[in-house]
Formats: structure tokens, C-alpha cells, sequence
């Protein structure tokens, strides 16, 4: 379990769904008119907990803003139902069926799904499939890899290995090497990684997920690429699905930030710069973003 401090004006509760209780922090939008509703989706394993502040910032000056803002416990993490090693992609995904439901009864507004990194990733598959209808989705840092994530997760177990044998890499056993342990996990072997029991069905489904084929049709969207300056130019993999995105269809606003990448710190870390630039999408859109 994982503490919850409890932001001035959120409302903390547990919302049933068939697979026991999600907890929730509702952030009430101030003033007498309510423009819009956020689902914030958190990112995957500890990077949810070193991102706990930047999410709560940010939902709380969404409030201010005049919009109501959801954050939600996925199944096995922090402190809803079930163990991790039992989360399964769609699950997660119920997950956000079951937060956008819960929005759109309490405030009939047009709805946000927001995500970072690999819950942005969850997002933009949500949103092929999503029962509410989506006014725009907001993406820090998403996950473009499915593979290429697992792969970056995977590697803090080879890292543990060598810091066993001393740090020398010659001396690692091959077995723990990155593509074995792919291939253990994926060929129907749990795994843990970093405190995670990371399931064979959870893995597969994070591995076949590639943003270039989720080309998110139906609502704009608002990608905020973070690097250490914003004037870097974008990374060819960002360049590459932009371009992908926009020449199918997609109504893609792609925005760099300097921001310090709070979600692996080893500090609990604050972006200011994302923060202002965010909160600067939803200023004056009555409808959600413009």
C-alpha cells in the first residue's frame, strides 16, 4: 500500500468494480461552472510513485482551472485491489472504462483522459475502445514501445546482477541477461523486477503495444515531449510518429518542455515547466482543450 496524502479540497474514496475497489482522489473543479472532467492514468510500477507529486500538482491546479480531475489506483497498484502480479492490461483498461464512467455521471462534462509514460501508452488504446466519448487526450512523455519499455524494465534486473558480481559485466551469468529474461517472462515465466512480479500475460500485452498503430482518430491530442532543453530538437523516434500520426488523420499538437524527468529521479522531483504549460492547454477552453 502506498500513503495518499490528501490534497486541500480532494475527496478520497473506493469505487467498486467487478475486480474489487479502485481508490480514487477527486479534485472538484472550483467556481460555479465546471468545464470539463480529467482521468489522470498513472505510469507503471515505481515510476507511479515518483510521479505521485507532479500528478497531484497538476490535478489541483486543473481544479483551480475549473475542471474536475480523477486520479486512479490501477488494479495491483498503490492502494486499490489485488496484487500486481494479477494486472493485466485489460483490466487496466477497465480500469479506465470504470473512472470515465464515474466522470461523466457526476459531471456531464466533456471528458479528458490524461497519461504519462507507459499510462499514456494505456490511453491511447483506451481510447480505440473507450464507452464515453473522448473531448481530447493529454500525453506526457508517452510510451511510443511497448517492447522497447519492457526491454528498458527489464535491464534493472540485469543492473541488480552486475552490481552482485561487482559491477563487472563479463561476470554476469548470461541467463540474466536482458534478451533471457525476455525470454523467460515471455515464454510463460513470472519475473520480479524492481519489487514487481510482473505476470507472462501482462508482459506479452505491454509487448505488442506500438503508439505508431494507435493512431488516436477520434479526439485531439496534446503530446508534451520532455527534454533537458526545449529548443533540442525532437529525437527521430518522436519526429517519426508525429509524422505518422498526422498523415493519418490525427489532430496532433506536439509540444517540447525542459523538464527534469521526475518520474526516474531519485529524488521526488517537481517540473514547474510542465506544469505551467499544461495548465496553459485548458486555460479559457469552456469545452476542453482548444
Amino acid at each position: 500500500m502506498t500513503a495518499h496524502p490528501k490534497p486541500p479540497g480532494a475527496e478520497p474514496f473506493f469505487l467498486q468494480t467487478d475486480l474489487g475497489q479502485r481508490f480514487c482522489l477527486f479534485h472538484p473543479p472550483a467556481g460555479p461552472r465546471c468545464h470539463g472532467a480529467v482521468l489522470y492514468v498513472h505510469p507503471f510500477g515505481d515510476e507511479m510513485n515518483k510521479a505521485r507529486r507532479m500528478a497531484a500538482l497538476q490535478a489541483r491546479a486543473l481544479a483551480a482551472q475549473g475542471y474536475g480531475v480523477l486520479q486512479l489506483d490501477l488494479y495491483g497498484s498503490g492502494d486499490s485491489s489485488g496484487e500486481f502480479a494479477d494486472a493485466r492490461w485489460e483490466i487496466w483498461k477497465e480500469d479506465l472504462a470504470a473512472g470515465c464512467g464515474w466522470l461523466s455521471a457526476r459531471l456531464a462534462a466533456p471528458l479528458t483522459v490524461w497519461g504519462l509514460r507507459l499510462g499514456a501508452l494505456l490511453a491511447l488504446d483506451y481510447a480505440h475502445t473507450a464507452r464515453h466519448p473522448l473531448a481530447q487526450l493529454v500525453l506526457w512523455q508517452p510510451v511510443q514501445n511497448g517492447a522497447t519499455f519492457l526491454t528498458q524494465f527489464l535491464r534493472l534486473l540485469t543492473a541488480n546482477a552486475m552490481l552482485a558480481e561487482g559491477g563487472d559485466a563479463k561476470k554476469t551469468d548470461k541467463s540474466t541477461g536482458t534478451a533471457a529474461l525476455r525470454a523467460t517472462l515471455l515464454g510463460g515465466e513470472m519475473l520480479e523486477v524492481a519489487g514487481y512480479e510482473i505476470a507472462p500475460a501482462l508482459a506479452a500485452a505491454i509487448d505488442s503495444k506500438d503508439a505508431a498503430k494507435l493512431a488516436p482518430l477520434g479526439c485531439p491530442v496534446h503530446w508534451m515531449e520532455t527534454s533537458a532543453a526545449a529548443e533540442r530538437p525532437l529525437t527521430p523516434a518522436v519526429a517519426r510518429l508525429a509524422d505518422a500520426w498526422r498523415e493519418a488523420g490525427v489532430d496532433l499538437h506536439l509540444q517540447q518542455v525542459a523538464c527534469t524527468p521526475f518520474w526516474s529521479t531519485q529524488e521526488i522531483a517537481e517540473s514547474p515547466e510542465l506544469l505551467a504549460a499544461t495548465s496553459a492547454l485548458f486555460q479559457g477552453a469552456p469545452h476542453g482543450l482548444s
